[in-house]
């Protein structure tokens, strides 16, 4: 992310328009991304901060918890449906922007707002639900014990890329109807689809392509898997909404959760404390995980929302069709909300994480199963588990959406 000078601010400090040197959300500088930016860009602007995303296209990064939660809980004035959107419409983003497979919209639940958000989000939720009740944690137990085997005899392991980095896809798998093989090349394609860039679209392709493939058997031959569930949801989903609503489920739900489940693992191997109450029962791992979501959500920042018409945020003039992007983890370390960041949010579930309103992530327990199993069977199967470096040597990765932890080294009894 690159410190740049604020362009010219009003009498509130907000500035009149995106400039040559706005603050960039993407390129070189991004992957050393830290809080300080966040706090820094609040400082100069206030609870709304205007930035350049992917090949300098203007929006707004709102910054205050409570501006936040005003987007989140106002789709009739923040619309989810980018078809406003004046940079796209006036032909300033091209449809192959890698900008696109964030912000563009797609027939899934997430692109409208109002009643036909409802009819497919009823669809989307109806069949997490009868995934949930159909063996998650089972799947996920399976899954981890799996990825385990090949680093138990050893001592060491690197809990990203031996555990977390692909868990979850595997996962995901077995609960569309997919073959297992195709888990970690999707969650590649998946990583590279959050990160942009040049190779955005053909990863996404490559996702389409085989959804499109599953859709079309799972037509011919259903199962008790997701796929199926919204092939035959009485929302009568059409062969496009059907495919874009497994690859929003599928992006979505491994990325987070990866990413999650990586970021939990390093707070109770670098915080003694957490582990031992943990281990002992004083606290349980819905605890864990919310002192995460506070700290390091999955999503930095979340794609978009559009202003319906000219109005103000944060003391900001935010224009009909301009873009916003929210900033959940800037929002979360708000000092309006959260004074002492170094203070835990032990027992208070009101962070931004999940985002919020209408279209709050509907999958929350089902990610829960998979980081709560899953960390507990890391933890029965490896014995005196520690980490293997000090915890200052540990390094994150950011992009535009995201901050991923690079890698976690830990020990253990063999």
């Amino acid at each position: 992310m690159s410190e740049q000078t604020p362009p010219r601010a009003t009498e509130g400090g907000c500035p009149v328009a995106h400039g040559e040197d706005t603050t960039r959300l993407y390129g070189s500088g991004v992957e050393d991304f830290s809080h300080a930016v966040y706090a820094q860009l609040r400082t100069q602007h206030g609870g709304v901060a205007p930035v350049l995303l992917e090949g300098d296209v203007p929006a707004w990064l709102v910054l205050g918890y409570r501006e936040n939660r005003r987007v989140l809980d106002n789709p009739l004035q923040f619309s989810r449906d980018s078809r406003i959107w004046r940079d796209f419409k006036e032909g300033r983003v091209d449809t192959t922007s890698p900008l696109m497979q964030m912000v563009g919209w797609r027939p899934d639940c997430v692109s409208q707002d109002g009643e036909p958000h409802r009819r497919l989000r009823g669809a989307v939720t109806d069949n997490l639900y009868a995934v949930a009740g159909r063996g998650i944690r089972r799947h996920v137990t399976h899954f981890a014990n799996q990825q385990i085997d090949a680093f138990a005899d050893t001592g060491r392991a690197d809990l990203v890329a031996d555990f977390s980095e692909y868990l979850p896809m595997l996962v995901l798998t077995r609960v569309f109807g997919l073959a297992a093989k195709e888990g970690r090349s999707l969650a590649e394609s998946s990583k590279q689809v959050i990160k942009g860039g040049a190779d955005a679209l053909t990863h996404n392709e490559r996702i389409m392509g085989i959804l499109g493939e599953l859709a079309a058997r799972k037509r011919a031959e259903p199962g008790s898997d997701f796929a199926s569930g919204l092939i035959k949801h009485h929302a009568a989903l059409d062969e496009d909404e059907v495919v874009n609503h497994l690859r929003l489920v599928l992006i979505t739900a491994h990325t987070t959760t990866s990413n999650l489940l990586a970021r939990t693992l390093q707070l109770v191997l670098t915080d003694t404390t957490w582990l031992s109450d943990l281990v002992s029962g004083q606290v349980n791992m819905s605890t864990v995980v919310e002192e995460v979501m506070w700290n390091t959500p999955p999503l930095a920042v979340l794609p978009g929302r559009f202003a319906t018409a000219d109005l103000e945020l944060g003391g900001c003039p935010v224009k009909q069709g301009d873009l916003l992007v929210l900033g959940l983890a800037a929002g979360n370390h708000d000092p309006g909300i959260r004074p002492d960041a170094d203070i835990s949010v032990r027992g208070n579930a009101s962070h931004l994480a999940f985002s919020g309103g209408p279209h709050e992530c509907p999958a929350q327990n089902i990610g829960q199963a998979i980081i709560e199993t899953a960390v507990d069977v890391l933890l029965h199967r490896l014995p005196g588990l520690r980490l293997a470096v000090a915890p200052d040597e540990l390094t994150s990765t950011a992009s535009t959406w995201e901050s991923r932890l690079d890698s976690l080294p830990v020990e253990f009894a063999v």
